[in-house]
């Protein structure tokens, strides 16, 4: 089918305006900002004003530029109503100038140059194609829309083409274009020859009322004349249409008269359209008429010319048939039926067109959105308030429901009580995870044996045995060579009176015997700790024996434990089990179940009232009126609450979903409420209540005491191995002490040895007769207790010969002050510092005796007492290791101190009991070790509490030095390397010079440091 020719709307033409200077200046004077800070989107609207107008063409290009200019403009007027900026537009009809500071004249504007784009784009289109048919069809419409928003919204026009009289014309040319493109549509796809006639007559109709209205413009000279001669041959070609189309329709209604007749007409109107259609192609020149096609004169008149040949032919068959066949009387134009018209187009709305996504994405962003007015931002927060009222309200009630069900659950203890009365229906003391041995016993065993089991404790034991024998020996073997020592150095005082100058040894050995008695202290005290140990193993011991014997064993043992009544939980199966009552078996599972089935609904609908309040936070908080705000700022009078209250309608579905939640939960409720008081009213249900407890009790019981059992034999097994690890430190402690008494031992005892044989030889061989005096040998003093050094120390008090540094003649009896001089030496307080020095020892603060000693020949030794003050902490010799601690020198507290402490205090839970763990005493000491370690609650273990090692930083150390050959006056010097220098080799001592002659080495007998102890041998728990 041929295409007949269009006609598109003109475009509008504009000059440049000025965007920026008038938005600046009303930011700076109403809105009180920087104008600065919006520079780029008064640069982005001028580029935008100008790709829209001048830039683009008419296309989709340019139709989606002319979009986003309108809405930047419908944006920008809700912010700068008052704005004045001139626009200069050229009437599109007659190119006159007019010129206007109103924002509404640009906005019709720009509406205009949208409709002649939209109808441009419809001339365009291929309408052979079904999809250009459909677009011709929508285009023609969309602009007969455009039209007619400027008509509604904007009076008084300022220029002819934005007249009523002229748009309206438009508006009726646009939509009568577009009837005509859907008569087309329907010839293509041969719709029924009488839609076909309604939808053509409708055509005629629209361009015989153009035809009528362009007259009236005909000497005004808006028009081109070829609009106006186009008008009255589609006027005619559609009437001619309508008639050949209605006389088909009478044909097949057997009414062969009134086809003719229209026939007749169709063909003298098809004249008169061909007539006139060859004046329009005589008459029409594209530049002249630039809204048309290229080739509409020649296409209008080729579709003219077929058409009246067409009826030419059609009138002839049918008058011919007529009069041979029909003979029916054919009835005068005037009377022949009125065609019935069918309207098929009509204007789409703006709104329409711009509430699609993909305008509004063409749109975009609004480029002042930072810039609200003041009045909007109160106005929203008012609203914001009206809003969290409605979600506070609306939360408030679904924790008032959730903390009603939760209240009315726990008072009713479901769901917990529910899963109790069906294990009791389903005989869950038969089978199941509450009957037989639970799983966890077999982890707990399986922890143990992986741990090694009785095994492991009984092996720890032995070794504990073993080293604890080891220390006691050497602690008794130190303390034994210690008296030995002093006896044999007393008894050769006792032999050479006055003549022996060795100094006695408890001055030299007090600080060895504070070590002493300090490592005696720790190994008493750790020995009683170990029996703690012991009686908690065997506390336990039974038990574990239980939990590693296996399962046969172990549900003896569920069956009852040793020391009550031999009745096997299992046994109370045949009475909890109401299987007996098999009516009340029913009754009660069929209870059961209604409770299982109201619970799910309760939580159903909570997750439900959930999932609806979430929703209604979202959906509150997503809801912003903001642009409705700026939309109706200027409307007079207060809409707010009006506005207000229809925004706030649109949350009440969700209102109405949260309280129809609340309405069936209470329903729900009372319904649990009457069938858990039906459940527990019965005596019977009451009675296997009461059995099935009674039977949880025991059997919780039960398990409790392996529980203890296993965290028992844990704690057993970590305390051994924090004692082995404390008697391996004090194993190499007393160590060291022993290898420091024999080398001062041995050191004395060649001492001695030299100063016998010089005696001997000076009174042997110098004596009445030349015999050696043979004296009697003394009385040995009695032996003191091991690792006790102050008795001994007082013993030997009263045997001090005085000072060995005075000069040779013998000491008198020493004064009873002496006795007290002794002692202090001997008492717990920290002895002065060590002055370092190559001379002697220097003197005692209070010296053995008053008097000087008898003049006696020269002699290398002499007595030692302790050293004199001096204003600083000692340092030990760095071939013996220094003590981390810089504590006091007295004993420490024991060493498995603060074992149990965690443990001491606690209370024994009331479920499950378990059996008394034997009491524990309680130790304290000065300083004690804080415990590392923590415990279960239940259990009460011995709580030992250790001392703490010798800090051996804190007691000065006694520093033996040699006294020099010029004080002394002694003979030649001995040879280098001489044995009665030497000292045992230990193995924490650094390797020393041999000692020279006048230089003697300075010696210090101290001891290593104290266990560490950051890992002390006390305390259960992990």
């Amino acid at each position: 089918m041929a295409q007949s020719p269009t006609i598109a709307i003109p475009r509008k033409k504009t000059d440049d305006v000025d965007w920026a200077t008038p938005i600046r200046t009303i930011i700076s004077q109403s809105y009180g900002e920087s104008p600065d800070t919006y520079t780029s989107e008064c640069a982005n609207l001028q580029r935008c004003r100008q790709d829209a107008v001048k830039g683009a063409g008419s296309d989709q290009t340019g139709r989606d530029l002319l979009y986003k200019y309108f809405g930047q403009l419908e944006l920008l007027e809700l912010r700068f109503s008052e704005i004045r900026v001139t626009f200069p537009w050229h009437d599109a009809f007659t190119s006159k100038l007019t010129t206007q500071t109103s924002l509404a004249f640009e906005k019709a504007s720009i509406i205009f140059q949208i409709a002649s784009t939209h109808s441009s784009i419809a001339i365009s289109q291929n309408r052979s194609d079904p999809e250009g048919l459909k677009r011709s069809f929508h285009y023609f419409k969309t602009a007969a829309g455009m039209l007619t928003y400027i008509n509604d919204n904007f009076l008084h026009a300022p220029s002819t083409d934005l007249s009523k009289e002229v748009v309206k014309f438009l508006i009726g040319l646009m939509l009568s274009q577009a009837t005509e493109v859907f008569y087309e549509k329907l010839v293509d796809e041969k719709k029924s020859n009488a839609l076909i006639c309604k939808v053509a007559a409708q055509a005629a109709y629209l361009y015989t009322g153009l035809s009528e209205e362009v007259k009236e413009f005909m000497g005004k000279g808006i028009f081109d004349r070829n609009w106006v001669t186009l008008v009255q041959v589609k006027a005619k070609y559609f009437t001619a249409l309508s008639q050949y189309y209605r006389s088909l329709i009478d044909s097949s209604a057997d009414q062969h008269g009134d086809a003719v007749a229209r026939l007749t007409v169709a063909e003298k109107v098809a004249k008169e359209a061909h007539r006139l259609a060859q004046t329009f192609s005589s008459d029409f020149l594209y530049t002249v008429s630039p809204t048309l096609p290229v080739d509409a004169g020649t296409a209008m008149t080729d579709l003219t010319k077929s058409f009246h040949t067409l009826m030419s032919e059609k009138r002839t068959e049918a008058e011919r048939d007529n009069d041979l066949i029909y003979n029916a009387i054919c009835p005068p134009e005037a009377t022949l039926p009125v065609i019935d018209k069918f309207s098929v187009a009509s204007a789409i709305p703006i709104q329409e067109v711009y509430g699609t996504p993909e305008v509004q994405k063409t749109i975009g962003p609004d480029l002042f959105a930072k810039l609200v007015p003041l009045s909007v931002h109160e106005s929203a927060s008012v609203y914001s308030e009206e809003k969290a009222k409605l979600v506070r309200s609306e939360v408030e009630k679904a924790e008032v429901a959730d903390g009603d069900a939760r209240a009315a659950l726990d008072s009713m203890g479901l769901p917990g009580s529910l899963r109790k009365w069906r294990e009791i229906v389903s005989g869950g003391s038969n089978g199941g995870d509450e009957s037989g041995v639970p799983a966890e016993v077999g982890v707990w065993a399986d922890e143990v044996r992986r741990d090694g089991g009785m095994q492991s404790v009984t092996k720890k034991f032995a070794e504990l045995d073993v080293v604890k024998k080891t220390v006691d020996e050497e602690l008794v073997r130190v303390a034994n060579e210690l008296d030995s020592e002093s006896r044999e150095c007393e008894a050769m005082r006792v032999r050479f009176e006055h003549l022996w100058e060795q100094e006695p040894s408890a001055s030299l050995t007090r600080t060895l015997r504070q070590d002493l008695k300090s490592h005696r202290d720790a190994f008493t005290a750790a020995s009683t700790s170990d029996a703690q140990v012991v009686k908690l193993w065997t506390s336990v011991r039974p038990d574990v024996h239980i939990l590693l014997s296996g399962p046969a064993p172990l549900e003896s043992y569920f069956a009852g434990p040793p020391g009550e009544p031999q009745q096997s939980l299992l046994d109370l199966t045949d009475d909890v089990g109401p299987s007996a009552d098999s009516a009340g078996l029913k009754d009660l599972r069929k209870k059961i179940d209604e409770l299982d089935d109201r619970m799910g609904r309760v939580n159903k609908i909570k997750r439900e009232r959930a999932e609806v309040l979430k929703d209604f936070k979202e959906k509150v908080q997503n809801d912003d009126v903001s642009h409705l705000l700026l939309l109706n700022r200027r409307t007079p009078g207060n809409v707010e609450p009006s506005l207000f209250q229809a925004e706030l309608a649109k949350f009440q579905p969700y209102q109405a979903r949260l309280g129809a939640t609340i309405q069936a939960q209470a329903a729900t409720m009372d319904e649990i409420s009457n069938l858990y008081r039906s459940l527990t009213s019965s005596s019977k249900s009451r009675e296997w209540l009461k059995k099935s407890e009674a039977k949880e009790k025991k059997r919780g019981e039960a398990i409790g005491r392996l529980i203890h059992a296993k965290e028992g034999w844990m704690d057993t097994v970590e305390t051994l191995n924090k004692g082995l690890r404390f008697y391996a430190d004090l194993t190499g402690l007393v160590g060291v002490l022993r290898r420091n008494v024999s080398g001062f031992v041995g050191t004395r005892g060649a001492e001695r040895a030299q100063m016998v044989k010089k005696l001997e030889a000076d009174t042997g061989n110098g004596g009445p007769g030349g015999k050696t005096t043979q004296l009697p040998p003394p009385i040995p003093p009695p032996k003191s207790p091991i690792g006790g050094g102050m008795g001994l120390e007082q013993s030997f008090a009263s045997m001090g010969l005085g000072d060995g540094a005075k000069s040779p003649p013998p000491p008198p009896p020493p004064p009873s002050s002496q006795q007290q001089s002794w002692l202090q030496s001997t008492s717990p307080t920290p002895q002065p510092p060590i002055v370092q020095s190559s001379a002697s020892y220097g003197r005692s603060s209070q010296p053995y005796s008053p008097l000087p000693p008898p003049p006696l020949p020269p002699a290398r030794f002499s007595g030692l007492p302790p050293p004199p003050p001096q204003p600083q902490q000692p340092q030990y010799n760095p071939q013996y290791p220094s003590s981390p601690s810089s504590g006091s020198s007295l004993p420490p507290s024991d060493p498995y101190a603060r074992l149990f402490e965690s443990l001491g205090g606690a209370g024994t839970p009331s479920t499950p009991s378990y059996p008394p763990t034997p009491s524990q005493p309680q130790y304290s000491s000065p300083a004690p070790i804080q415990s590392q370690y923590q415990s279960q609650p239940q259990l009460q273990q011995p709580q030992y509490q250790p001392q703490q090692q010798p800090q051996y930083q804190s007691q000065p150390p006694q520093q033996y030095q040699y006294p020099s050959q010029q004080q002394y006056g002694a003979p030649a010097p001995l040879p280098p390397g001489h044995p009665s220098y030497s000292y045992p080799a230990q193995a924490t001592q650094q390797p020393t010079q041999p000692p020279q002659w006048g230089q003697p080495p300075t010696r210090q007998y101290s001891m290593p440091p104290p266990p560490p102890q950051t890992q002390p041998y006390g305390g259960y728990g992990r």
